[in-house]
């Protein structure tokens, strides 16, 4: 057996006995369930303690868009590709015109025959969310077909990339570039921090990119800055989601909140979703931290 392939195997044996052992948590599986509940949209919602193991729940199994958090499968697939020495890490890429994905990215700003490193264009893609580097990368990647084969070897059977993956037309017709549940964005997230995405070492450093958020005015806003926070965000017309793990004093959480079909479909920051992931960010901070006295300053509106 290969020093991989004992890696692998724990990792899905920790799988198989987190799926076991959870225990929900009746007080804020109620707290959940109120929240979501008169929603004009569809909303998924997963929330567990990693001290404690306890979990609150709602439509968390369901499939919902990824929009954007759909760039954490992407970096991992890349760091597969960088642990298994088929691509390097401190490799010097040169950009092309062809690789522009129409916006407001930094990539998307260079000229044709550019230089960047592969740990910028890594670092674009999560802090800024940059589409043109997540292109590129889900590209070097294997495309979507190589990125979908290693979540479905970490158990995970709904999160799959759809955009420019054979075979997936429907699915990106009907969710988008990616897409997930709560459950399973959520245990993604829980596998790098435990260090078991890929290895150790390729997990330490998909984590620090998550801790560097440049989108920092739903979820992360209502968290105390001086908390750390692994995080990644996404949101497209009639969707808004986010996958967050807060490395609390009291004991890490993490939590995963995704819609569809919302009515409100503005790009303002009082849209329903938008509000909606404040809310339940603001309530668990205070229900994992109740002796916390932490709240935004007043002012900081004019910096959302």
């Amino acid at each position: 057996m290969t020093k991989f392939s004992a890696f692998f195997i724990a990792c899905l044996l920790s799988l198989t006995a987190f799926a076991q052992t959870e225990r929900v948590d009746s007080k804020l599986n109620k707290m959940i369930n109120g929240l979501a509940k008169d929603f004009n949209g569809d909303v998924g919602i997963y929330v567990k303690s990693l001290k404690t193991g306890k979990i609150a729940a709602f439509n968390a199994d369901t499939i919902f868009p990824t929009a954007s958090m759909v760039k954490v499968p992407i970096t991992c697939g890349i760091f597969d590709k960088i642990e298994k020495g088929e691509l390097d890490y401190k490799a010097q890429l040169t950009y092309k015109d062809s690789l522009l994905y129409a916006g407001e990215d930094i990539l998307g700003s260079f000229k044709n025959g550019e230089k960047i490193w592969l740990t910028k264009v890594l670092m674009l893609m999560i802090t800024t969310s940059d589409n043109t580097a997540s292109l590129w990368c889900q590209s070097l990647a294997g495309t979507g077909v190589a990125i979908n084969n290693l979540m479905a070897q970490y158990g995970l059977q709904y999160t799959r990339v759809n955009s420019r993956t054979p075979d997936r037309q429907a699915n990106q017709r009907k969710y988008g570039w990616g897409q997930t549940t709560p459950r399973e964005m959520a245990t993604l997230l829980t596998l790098i921090r435990d260090g078991k995405m890929i290895s150790p070492a390729a997990s330490e450093r998909i984590y620090r990119n998550l801790i560097r958020i440049y989108y920092d005015k739903e979820a992360l806003s209502e968290i105390p800055p001086y908390v750390q926070v692994a995080s990644k965000s996404g949101a497209v017309n009639a969707s808004r989601s986010e996958v967050v793990l807060v490395n609390a004093p009291h004991g890490d959480y993490v939590f995963c909140i995704t819609t569809k079909n919302q009515k409100d479909t503005r790009w303002v920051y009082d849209n329903e979703g938008e509000v909606l992931v404040r809310k339940l960010s603001k309530m668990l901070w205070n229900y994992f931290e109740p002796k916390s006295k932490w709240e935004p300053a007043k002012g900081m509106d004019k910096y959302h």
